[in-house]
């Protein structure tokens, strides 16, 4: 300890960091009390945001940001023991910084954190919120798949769209007329050097901002905010109630980070990264890519809403949402601060949250994209293995039919559920639905042989919720002539 002590001494006398460390482990803060762990959503994201940068700067030693190499060093990390950890916390470690900002966006919003003289507190927040963003979604490319690949194509579309600079946006997406290698590396520079030299600003900004606004007490029925009287009232209140930050509020800090890496690392070690998809290839165009979790709940809506309204959306929901926060501390800097007096607070956060929710499962679910990793059926599914069914269950995988049609449980659901099939349609409508189609679903003329169109509907006339009863027995009446059953 004694060496420590004047190794540290040496340090600060030719260093002076304690000139300014000290004075912002003391600075002090308000007492919370029954709110305190609603403030350390900010310090729990700042340290996974390190853990990002720490893991980042592992993984980019090993990638290589080559449209013709980088899937395979994904595979080469994804092969090692570390290697997989350190992909496995970078991953989760993402859909963490996310959650947290998220929440903790939230929580200044509910409890009015963003009134006087907090305002650029909230504008820089909203910056650090929307690099977060752009950092999941330019890493999602980086894993150079079937689905980064074509997210950015999805992504430079939608951007065309806008008026006037439509056509260069996409093209700067892209960095050329087609998705390639330069795409890869313009997303790699955005996500290694841009962005985060970005994050790192407004982050810097922002802990400043902190530190000179102070944080914010929690709101109170009956105590509203007015800039004239304000900070004469927070300074006196600090004075008689506040608490030093180091050690009364630093501590939870601390616990909350540390619970936070140590469930990230445990996601990491015990279930590992997700998988990686086919590599990328422009000449599928089956493909039916999906975005990670933190932009499903979009791509559902735009899936969901009508066709000519998807222009709207995709140039006024963001630009709406966006001039919302930015203008919300303007417009709003002062009176009640308690969610209490501000209920439309409340309703307005539940109703993002249940829309995010809902549109995330139907994102996950996808019911208008075929299934193309459905494995064909099995035999106690189909019934048999040899035979005309059999070789009509066949036809139906390898046609594509059991990419939208499910039969029991086993396909996909963008199509009409084919289990009972017989029970609603006779062989001559099925063979009239195949000739000629429906709004979701191709004509197959000239694309079966007569004797793959007759094992088809050997299948699918198969498929009865119940066995079909037995044609009725002749039998022979006294004067030995043949009479049917009735």
């Amino acid at each position: 300890m004694r060496f420590l002590n004047r190794l540290w001494c040496w340090f600060d006398d030719i260093t002076g960091v304690s000139n300014w460390l000290l004075p912002i482990l003391r600075h002090p803060v308000p007492p919370a009390r029954k709110s305190a762990w609603f403030y350390v959503l900010g310090s729990a994201t700042l340290f996974v945001f390190i853990s990002q940068v720490v893991t980042g700067i592992a993984l980019s030693s090993a990638y290589v940001a080559s449209s013709a190499r980088a899937y395979d060093t994904l595979l080469f990390i994804n092969g090692t023991t570390l290697g997989r950890v350190v992909r496995g916390i970078h991953y989760y470690g993402a859909s963490a910084m996310v959650i947290l900002i998220g929440v903790h966006a939230i929580r200044v919003y509910l409890m009015g954190a963003y009134k006087y003289p907090r305002q650029m507190n909230w504008l820089t927040g909203v910056g650090l919120l929307l690099f977060t963003l752009l950092m999941v979604f330019t890493g999602q490319l980086l894993r150079w798949d079937q689905t980064g690949f074509w997210s950015s194509v999805i992504a430079a579309e939608q951007a065309g769209r806008t008026p006037l600079i439509g056509n260069w946006l996409g093209h700067f997406i892209l960095a050329g007329d087609t998705a390639g290698g330069a795409t890869l590396s313009r997303f790699f520079a955005a996500h290694v050097f841009f962005v985060p030299a970005l994050i790192f600003l407004f982050l810097g900004f922002h802990l400043y901002l902190v530190l000179h606004n102070g944080i914010s007490e929690p709101p109170k029925v009956g105590r509203p905010v007015d800039p004239r009287t304000y900070r004469r009232w927070y300074h006196d209140m600090l004075a008689h109630e506040g608490r030093p930050f180091w050690p009364d509020a630093a501590w939870r800090d601390a616990v909350s980070g540390f619970l936070m890496l140590a469930t990230i690392v445990s996601l990491a070690v015990f279930i590992g990264p997700p998988a990686l998809g086919k590599p990328p290839d422009p000449t599928i165009i089956q493909a039916s890519p999906r975005p990670d979790w933190y932009f499903l709940w979009y791509y559902a809506l735009l899936s969901v809403i009508p066709k000519w309204t998807e222009d709207w959306v995709i140039l006024l929901g963001p630009l709406v949402f966006g001039l919302a926060l930015v203008l919300l501390p303007l417009l709003a800097d002062r009176g009640e601060r308690s969610p209490v007096r501000r209920p439309w607070s409340i309703v307005i956060v539940i109703a993002i949250v249940v829309i995010i929710a809902y549109y995330g499962n139907v994102g996950h679910i996808a019911p208008w994209s075929p299934r193309l990793e459905a494995q064909p059926l099995p035999v106690e599914v189909v019934g048999t293995s040899s035979g005309p069914v059999a070789d009509g269950a066949r036809v139906f995988y390898e046609k594509g039919c059991e990419f939208c049609h499910t039969v029991a449980g086993n396909g996909g659901i963008r199509g009409p559920d084919l289990t009972y099939a017989a029970d609603r349609l006779t062989p001559a409508q099925i063979t009239t639905r195949i000739f000629s189609g429906a709004p979701n679903m191709p004509s197959y003329t000239g694309n079966l042989t007569q004797e793959q169109l007759s094992s088809l509907i050997a299948f699918l006339d198969s498929r009865h919720r119940r066995p079909p009863k037995p044609a009725a027995l002749p039998i022979k009446s006294a004067d030995n002539n043949q009479q049917p059953l009735h």
